[in-house]
């Protein structure tokens, strides 16, 4: 850098000396911050695969990778390409999508999570240090000493509960200032009045003082709320997670220049260039070029669709073979990935008003206590004149019946069952979803990547053997064609070795040729090998004038589909099987897999439709899907589950997340909801039995507030063991 600024000399102004560097440094190119969606990593050892790759590309300072987000963060120069890093991956074998990492900025900090984890701490640690106190009081202190315990107990008590019960004390005021009431209103009603009798009777050096059971209250509380925040922390927007899919940049050609500008500028009527492997950023007709498109993620399509002058390509679809020019007809909001965004937003929305259990209990349960500790505070006062007592009565009667019960009903038996179906293979990511889970009487079904693998296959013919499969070895592996890939990867793992072929050429739309001993060898499509076309998924192989040789393809089963068909349609669940791919793939697939309503050729809107159709009829929809085609139906339906390797968006918008490549765990799952749900019943059965008995011991005087926390304590810890149960 010396060289660099040979010219500044020393100056009488600061300023002055400062300004020529930083307008040199102004003119450095500033580094690249890449973000990158990787759907298929699963391990530790994808982690150290993935950032390997990456850092091997030229550029690259820095590549991290998160493997519960399953993204990348990526550093490097600034001339350093989304396009490269997600070619160099594909090369590495995963699968890698570009994310606006401006998008996703503002929901990476789980702020609320972290908030209550330290005040839940805070009040842990001053319930421990209070009960300590309150042993020597309950041991028969007196006098000075009784009063000194009560004293400090106030010091840790106080500001402890005005710190941790923040939360309870917020939600309440916003309630009552909407002239309404809420669970949180007589809980901070308890503490409030805990806490002010207790420190009235250490101010007049009273017998008792109840700043344990205040405390207390705070931490069942926050404990309960905790684990709530924690089954639902992992659900991330859907439609947020479409929005960072979409492109942010593209390559617009204007008077016969590129130039690299934000989707956002795009116009109807600009011209874009679309290189091969890159995501297509708008909506367009294809103007020069041809290549094939990569539609799975909006359609389902198992097959890449040919694309030619005239084509109509979509954003969100991927180039797969050649560059492409596209006249843009939509782009930013208008576009169809927008679109579906905007699907997803609105069945998220709608998803939203269902009621869980613990919120039908708490619209009965917060009036009913209000209403009570008032008749007894009244009742006592105006039988006794004596305020004190009516207020501790009262205090008693909102704490023996504080909601910590009821507060760890749900969570309690919902913690324990994500414990047990994650051992199995399945995140349970909504804390209602289990409760919606058991009611489900209709399944529906996406095919490819779902009860498929979403990876044809070839079936390796006996005839292709020999030169043939030589040949064909070493034409795959000059294609970046996904049947090429498959192709190449199934005859290497047979120990073939590849031929020498010369002039290895891709030719866009249409496959792979070559020269080999002196004759033209192609592998690619039918019409372009000279070959009759099949009705099954099949590619060609010429060697020179001889026939050619068809390779088929098929998308094998996924692990445990068959047998999940037939143990949901044994529980007589409805099961609908619907798809983007054509009608003939389906109908096949559907008679191999026994299912007989089949909806084919579906658009993402048409998916959503029929979910919403379903439920208008009143069924209770499970949504099972992967692509982004499902994205806007699994929000849509009342519960949904995609497996691991489904787009980011579609596990964003899916409740559960299946975590390994079999389907098994679903049927576990849904046995474990019927479960759950009725451990959710038992342990709303306990609190209620526990209130019938202790209220009325309360509202006659026989329970002080101290008394009245240890039976709440007792209640919470007998409701948690009954959740432990489902392990």
């Amino acid at each position: 850098m010396t060289a660099t600024f040979e010219h500044i000399r020393p100056s009488a102004c600061p300023a002055c000396n400062a300004a020529p560097a930083a307008e040199h440094l102004a003119e450095l190119p500033k580094d690249a911050a890449l973000m990158l969606s990787l759907p298929g990593i699963h391990c530790a050892g994808c982690i150290s695969g993935v950032e390997r790759a990456l850092l091997a590309v030229p550029g690259v300072r820095e590549a991290r990778v998160n493997l519960t987000l399953r993204r990348a963060a990526v550093q490097g120069s600034a001339d350093l390409t989304a396009e490269t890093l997600t070619a160099a991956l594909a090369r590495a074998g995963y699968e890698a999508h570009e994310l606006d990492a401006g998008v996703l900025a503002s929901t990476t900090a789980d702020r609320q999570g972290r908030d209550l984890l330290m005040r839940l701490a805070v009040a842990f640690f001053a319930m421990m240090n209070v009960m300590l106190l309150s042993v020597a009081v309950w041991a028969g202190a007196d006098g000075v000493t009784r009063d000194m315990m009560h004293w400090i107990s106030a010091a840790i008590a106080i500001p402890a509960v005005i710190f941790s019960g923040r939360p309870f004390y917020v939600s309440a005021w916003g309630a009552l200032r909407a002239w309404r009431l809420n669970m949180d209103v007589p809980i901070t009603l308890a503490i409030v009045l805990a806490v002010g009798t207790s420190l009235y009777e250490t101010i007049h050096s009273g017998h008792h003082a109840y700043f344990d059971a205040a405390i207390a209250l705070c931490t069942f509380l926050l404990a309960g709320r905790y684990l709530d925040h924690r089954t639902r922390a992992s659900a991330r927007s859907a439609a947020q997670e479409l929005t960072a899919l979409e492109v942010p940049r593209a390559v617009r050609i204007l008077d016969g220049r590129e130039e690299t500008v934000a989707v956002a500028e795009l116009r109807v009527g600009d011209v874009v260039r679309v290189k091969p492997g890159g995501r297509i950023p708008v909506d367009g007709v294809v103007s020069d070029g041809q290549s094939e498109i990569d539609r799975s993620l909006m359609t389902g399509e198992s097959l890449p669709a040919f694309a030619g002058q005239g084509t109509q390509v979509s954003a969100g679809e991927v180039n797969l073979t050649g560059p492409l020019t596209i006249t843009v007809t939509a782009a930013g909001q208008d576009t169809v990935l927008h679109r579906i965004a905007d699907l997803v937003a609105v069945a998220e929305a709608g998803r939203g008003n269902y009621t869980s259990l613990a919120d039908q209990a708490a619209k009965l349960y917060a009036p009913g206590v209000h209403i009570l500790s008032v008749v007894a505070a009244v009742g006592w006062y105006l039988y006794t004149q004596d305020l004190r007592i009516a207020l501790n009565i009262a205090a008693a009667v909102l704490i023996i019946t504080c909601p910590c019960a009821l507060g760890l009903a749900v969570p309690a038996v919902t913690t324990a069952a994500s414990g047990r179906l994650f051992r199995k293979g399945l995140l349970i990511k909504n804390g209602t979803a289990l409760e919606r889970l058991a009611e489900v009487d209709t399944v529906v079904f996406d095919k490819t990547g779902t009860l498929t693998n979403g990876a044809p296959k070839p079936l390796a013919p006996a005839h292709l053997t020999g030169d043939a499969a030589r040949v064909a070895l070493a034409l795959a592996q000059g294609s970046a064609h996904p049947l090429s890939a498959s192709l190449a990867q199934a005859l290497s793992a047979r120990g073939t070795r590849p031929a020498h072929v010369i002039d290895l050429a891709e030719v866009p739309g249409h496959g792979v040729q070559g020269m080999w001993q002196g004759r033209r060898v192609r592998l690619g499509r039918a019409a372009w090998v000279g070959a009759t076309a099949s009705t099954a998924t099949a590619s060609f192989l010429s060697l020179g004038d001889d026939a050619p040789i068809a390779i088929p393809f098929a998308d094998s089963l996924r692990d445990g589909a068959a047998e999940l068909v037939a143990t949901l349609q044994a529980q007589g669940k409805r099961v609908i099987l619907i798809s983007g791919d054509t009608s003939a793939a389906v109908t096949r697939f559907a008679q191999e897999i026994g299912i007989t309503e089949v909806t084919a050729e579906a658009l993402p809107q048409d998916k959503a439709a029929l979910v919403a159709d379903l439920a208008g009829q009143g069924a209770k929809v499970l949504m099972v899907g992967d692509g982004l085609n499902d994205t806007a139906a699994l929000a849509a339906a009342h519960v949904s589950i995609s497996p691991a390797s489904a787009l980011d968006a579609a596990r964003s918008a899916s409740d559960m997340v299946l975590m390994g490549q079999s389907l098994a765990p679903i049927a576990d799952a849904m046995r474990t909801a019927t479960s759950a749900r009725a451990r959710i019943r038992e342990n709303f059965t306990i609190a209620t039995v526990y209130n019938v008995l202790a209220v009325p011991l309360a509202v006659a005087g026989l329970c002080s507030p101290l008394i009245a926390a240890l039976a709440m304590s007792s209640s919470s810890i007998t409701v948690g063991l009954n959740a432990l149960r489902l392990k």
